[in-house]
């Protein structure tokens, strides 16, 4: 197996000397933010492809504004050290691609915001298909863990810190013998998945909570609204979800850059439409896969070719 890199303090580095101190501000306090980006191996042309490249960079540097952030580089460096490290990794099939920017300062005190501080990028990259089971389905539950609040620590940025709340849910989940779980907000309303943003389809209406119930404002969300309205010419509706509307539900499915599109079959034990993959899922889920893998013409501008 050729050598392994990741980039750290400005430079390319064998992944096993990727190391960072003890005493890193993020690794005690958890105050940094990351994007979730994946690439695939393109067969049309033999490279590969990164999926929306810019839009997850952009979404980086808001994140990085929440939390009082400076990265050391603008969105373009960004992209071409990310391009880079594909090339040094030889990546030649489905890989997930984590950059970072962190507080880097060696010190005691959780205060973001202090002169002379300094925060700084890293990145690397892993082998990664589907973690979920896209084709039969998975069973959800309705966790007993609410999804952290806007004004408390904001899902709409990716803090690392934050993942807590995903880790409780998603284990106490796992203990139920669930393949993951559906989150809710402080009032009651369903938030989104563990990790991924959450569709379901009832009357002939595709559904999904709106930006403002705590959740990722989440790109492959966006690429799923975009598909089902241009190619299925489907009505999309973004607002509140009940927790009882999940039972209802004619079809249901989780969406994310790792998860991509994963059908639900069961919410809390009770099936989902007839139990089985509907076709709606089905068509986004393949049109998806498609559009992931360069062979849509009309969604080139998405991929970023390496």
């Amino acid at each position: 197996m050729t050598t392994q890199y990741a980039y750290l303090r400005g430079e390319f580095v064998p992944l096993e000397s990727a190391h960072i101190n003890v005493r890193t501000h993020a690794f005690l306090y958890g105050t940094a933010v990351f994007e979730g980006i994946k690439a695939y191996w393109l067969s049309d042309s033999k490279q590969m492809g990164i999926f929306r490249l810019t839009e997850h960079y952009h979404r980086l540097l808001q994140s990085c504004k929440i939390l009082h952030l400076q990265p050391p580089m603008d969105m373009a460096a960004m992209g071409e050290i990310t391009k880079e490290l594909l090339r040094l990794n030889q990546c030649q099939g489905s890989t997930y691609i984590r950059p970072i920017v962190y507080k880097a300062d060696l010190r005691i005190g959780p205060i973001l915001k202090v002169p002379n501080t300094h925060d700084d990028f890293c990145l690397f990259t892993l082998p990664m298909d589907g973690y979920l089971d896209t084709q039969s389905g998975i069973k959800v539950g309705v966790s007993s863990w609410r999804r952290l609040d806007d004004n408390a620590i904001p899902a709409r940025a990716k803090v690392n810190g934050a993942y807590v709340n995903t880790a409780l849910a998603k284990t106490d989940g796992h203990a139920c013998g669930f393949d993951d779980v559906v989150v809710l907000t402080n009032e009651g309303h369903v938030a989104e998945g563990s990790a991924m943003n959450l569709f379901i389809v009832r009357q002939g209406q595709l559904i999904t909570s709106a930006i403002t119930e705590n959740i990722l404002e989440g790109i492959t969300r966006n690429t799923i609204v975009e598909l089902a309205e241009k190619e299925l010419n489907l009505q999309v509706v973004a607002r509140p979800i009940d927790r009882t509307e999940l039972y209802i539900a004619d079809e249901a499915f989780f969406v994310g850059t790792a998860t991509e599109v994963a059908p639900i079959i069961s919410f809390d034990h009770r099936p989902v439409g007839n139990g089985q993959v509907g076709e709606i899922s089905k068509t986004l889920r393949d049109l998806y896969t498609k559009a992931v893998h360069g062979l849509l013409p009309q969604y080139e501008h998405w991929i970023t070719r390496v």
